[in-house]
Protein backbone atom coordinates (compact mmCIF):
# COMPACT_ATOMS: atom_id res chain seq x y z
CA UNK A 1 0.00 0.00 0.00
CA UNK A 2 1.36 3.37 -0.73
CA UNK A 3 1.84 5.70 2.09
CA UNK A 4 0.38 9.00 2.26
CA UNK A 5 3.13 9.78 4.89
CA UNK A 6 5.48 9.71 2.42
CA UNK A 7 5.92 13.34 0.59
CA UNK A 8 6.31 11.78 -2.67
CA UNK A 9 3.16 9.89 -2.36
CA UNK A 10 1.25 12.71 -1.06
CA UNK A 11 2.47 15.13 -3.87
CA UNK A 12 1.04 12.34 -6.40
CA UNK A 13 -1.89 11.93 -4.55
CA UNK A 14 -2.48 16.02 -4.57
CA UNK A 15 -1.44 15.75 -8.58
CA UNK A 16 -4.31 13.74 -9.03
CA UNK A 17 -6.60 15.78 -7.34
CA UNK A 18 -5.60 19.14 -9.27
CA UNK A 19 -6.20 17.48 -12.29
CA UNK A 20 -9.97 17.11 -11.22
CA UNK A 21 -12.30 19.50 -12.77
CA UNK A 22 -16.36 20.56 -11.36
CA UNK A 23 -17.52 18.61 -14.86
CA UNK A 24 -15.42 15.73 -14.13
CA UNK A 25 -18.15 12.86 -14.06
CA UNK A 26 -17.57 9.51 -12.29
CA UNK A 27 -16.50 6.35 -13.68
CA UNK A 28 -19.46 4.36 -11.71
CA UNK A 29 -21.57 5.98 -8.75
CA UNK A 30 -23.59 9.00 -8.60
CA UNK A 31 -21.58 11.47 -6.80
CA UNK A 32 -20.44 14.86 -8.76
CA UNK A 33 -16.67 16.03 -8.21
CA UNK A 34 -17.71 18.40 -5.66
CA UNK A 35 -19.54 16.02 -3.72
CA UNK A 36 -17.31 13.24 -3.65
CA UNK A 37 -14.28 16.19 -2.54
CA UNK A 38 -16.25 16.18 0.55
CA UNK A 39 -17.27 12.94 1.00
CA UNK A 40 -13.28 12.31 1.18
CA UNK A 41 -13.12 15.48 3.61
CA UNK A 42 -15.13 13.60 6.04
CA UNK A 43 -12.46 11.45 7.54
CA UNK A 44 -10.23 14.42 7.89
CA UNK A 45 -12.73 16.43 9.34
CA UNK A 46 -13.37 13.11 12.18
CA UNK A 47 -9.19 13.42 12.81
CA UNK A 48 -8.83 16.90 12.99
CA UNK A 49 -12.42 19.30 13.86
CA UNK A 50 -14.26 17.24 15.99
CA UNK A 51 -17.38 17.91 13.85
CA UNK A 52 -19.10 14.60 13.42
CA UNK A 53 -20.80 13.44 16.48
CA UNK A 54 -18.42 9.75 17.89
CA UNK A 55 -20.30 7.12 17.92
CA UNK A 56 -21.00 5.53 21.47
CA UNK A 57 -21.16 2.06 23.28
CA UNK A 58 -22.27 -0.92 21.26
CA UNK A 59 -22.29 1.15 18.08
CA UNK A 60 -18.68 1.64 18.13
CA UNK A 61 -18.44 -2.02 19.47
CA UNK A 62 -20.01 -3.30 15.70
CA UNK A 63 -18.08 -0.62 14.11
CA UNK A 64 -14.88 -2.04 15.76
CA UNK A 65 -15.98 -5.54 14.72
CA UNK A 66 -17.22 -4.95 11.49
CA UNK A 67 -16.59 -2.39 9.46
CA UNK A 68 -13.05 -1.84 10.91
CA UNK A 69 -11.71 -4.81 8.70
CA UNK A 70 -12.81 -2.95 5.41
CA UNK A 71 -11.94 0.47 6.36
CA UNK A 72 -8.13 -0.68 7.54
CA UNK A 73 -7.40 -3.94 5.65
CA UNK A 74 -5.70 -3.72 1.92
CA UNK A 75 -8.15 -5.45 0.03
CA UNK A 76 -9.49 -2.33 -2.33
CA UNK A 77 -13.71 -1.31 -1.62
CA UNK A 78 -16.03 -2.22 -3.98
CA UNK A 79 -17.15 0.05 -6.53
CA UNK A 80 -21.05 1.27 -5.53
CA UNK A 81 -20.43 0.20 -1.78
CA UNK A 82 -22.62 1.44 0.94
CA UNK A 83 -21.50 4.38 3.21
CA UNK A 84 -21.91 5.12 6.64
CA UNK A 85 -24.63 8.20 6.89
CA UNK A 86 -22.33 11.01 7.72
CA UNK A 87 -19.95 10.51 4.97
CA UNK A 88 -23.20 10.63 2.47
CA UNK A 89 -23.03 14.32 0.71
CA UNK A 90 -26.14 14.73 -1.16
CA UNK A 91 -26.20 18.69 -1.91
CA UNK A 92 -23.92 20.45 -4.23
CA UNK A 93 -20.40 22.20 -2.66
CA UNK A 94 -18.14 24.36 -3.62
CA UNK A 95 -15.63 22.71 -5.67
CA UNK A 96 -12.70 24.99 -4.93
CA UNK A 97 -13.23 24.76 -1.31
CA UNK A 98 -14.00 21.43 -1.20
CA UNK A 99 -10.31 20.77 -3.01
CA UNK A 100 -8.45 23.47 -0.98
CA UNK A 101 -9.37 21.58 2.00
CA UNK A 102 -8.55 18.13 0.64
CA UNK A 103 -5.24 19.16 -0.06
CA UNK A 104 -4.65 20.87 3.20
CA UNK A 105 -5.79 18.04 5.25
CA UNK A 106 -3.69 15.33 2.99
CA UNK A 107 -0.31 17.98 3.92
CA UNK A 108 -1.46 18.34 6.96
CA UNK A 109 -1.34 14.28 7.54
CA UNK A 110 1.96 13.76 5.61
CA UNK A 111 3.58 16.72 7.94
CA UNK A 112 2.58 14.96 11.10
CA UNK A 113 3.59 11.04 10.25
CA UNK A 114 3.56 8.20 11.21
CA UNK A 115 4.76 8.72 14.87
CA UNK A 116 1.96 11.26 15.38
CA UNK A 117 -0.35 8.25 14.01
CA UNK A 118 0.46 5.56 16.03
CA UNK A 119 -1.77 4.09 18.61
CA UNK A 120 -3.82 7.62 17.78
CA UNK A 121 -7.69 6.98 18.50
CA UNK A 122 -9.77 6.89 15.69
CA UNK A 123 -13.18 8.58 15.65
CA UNK A 124 -14.83 4.95 15.20
CA UNK A 125 -12.69 1.98 15.48
CA UNK A 126 -10.45 2.88 18.52
CA UNK A 127 -6.66 3.25 18.63
CA UNK A 128 -5.20 2.45 15.34
CA UNK A 129 -1.76 1.57 13.68
CA UNK A 130 0.04 4.19 11.51
CA UNK A 131 -0.11 1.14 9.02
CA UNK A 132 -4.14 0.86 9.91
CA UNK A 133 -4.53 4.82 9.68
CA UNK A 134 -2.13 4.93 5.93
CA UNK A 135 -4.70 2.37 4.43
CA UNK A 136 -7.71 4.30 6.11
CA UNK A 137 -6.83 7.64 4.95
CA UNK A 138 -5.14 6.20 1.09
CA UNK A 139 -7.62 3.33 0.38
CA UNK A 140 -10.55 5.84 0.54
CA UNK A 141 -8.30 8.59 -1.67
CA UNK A 142 -7.29 6.44 -4.13
CA UNK A 143 -11.00 4.55 -4.88
CA UNK A 144 -12.48 7.79 -4.84
CA UNK A 145 -9.89 9.46 -7.53
CA UNK A 146 -10.48 6.24 -9.73
CA UNK A 147 -13.67 6.46 -9.30
CA UNK A 148 -13.08 9.99 -11.35
CA UNK A 149 -10.65 9.18 -13.57
CA UNK A 150 -7.89 10.53 -11.96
Amino acid sequence: MNSIFDERETNTVIERINKLEPATRPLWGKMSADQMLAHCNVTYEMVYDQIHKEPKGFTKLLLKWFVKPTVVGEKPYKKNSKTAPQFLITNAKNFRLEKDRLIAYLKRTQSLGTKHFHNKESHSFGKLSASEWNIMFYKHLDHHLRQFGV
